[in-house]
């Protein structure tokens, strides 16, 4: 069973995200949520999710360092991990991807191309 954690340490964006994905569940997708960096770095280590969506700004690690334990300090580097976040600048952008992410989403998202981006990076298809 493929398994997408959420994680933003805003409880309604988490929730949003989760609504928005919720029709995956359908299909045998596990959704997981966490609320800061270094709960995350937990549910990766137990669950190894194939698919992470990531907030940047948030408390005890940002987005980038959990990005980068992912993808060079566990083991994950086929873990897709998308970065979610209000900080759309250049600057963001390049160090998201230094840190190893696989696609860089702007808020406020469009649900539907959240999904389309859930459904590609799992194989999933349209």
């Amino acid at each position: 069973m493929p398994t997408v954690l959420i994680v933003d340490d805003e409880q309604h964006i988490r929730l949003l995200i989760e609504q928005t994905l919720e029709e995956l569940e359908d299909e045998g997708v596990q959704l997981l949520t966490a609320g800061d960096g270094e709960e995350a770095l937990e549910v990766v280590e137990i669950h190894r999710p194939e698919l992470v969506f990531l907030d940047v700004m948030m408390p005890k690690k940002n987005g980038f360092e959990v990005c980068d334990a992912i993808k060079h300090e566990r083991g994950l580097a086929s873990t897709k991990v998308v970065l979610l976040t209000a900080k759309g600048q250049a600057v963001d952008r390049e160090a998201g991807m230094a840190a190893g992410a696989d696609r860089y989403v702007t808020k406020p998202f469009d649900p539907d191309e959240l999904l389309a981006t859930a459904r590609e990076l799992l194989g999933m298809g349209a």
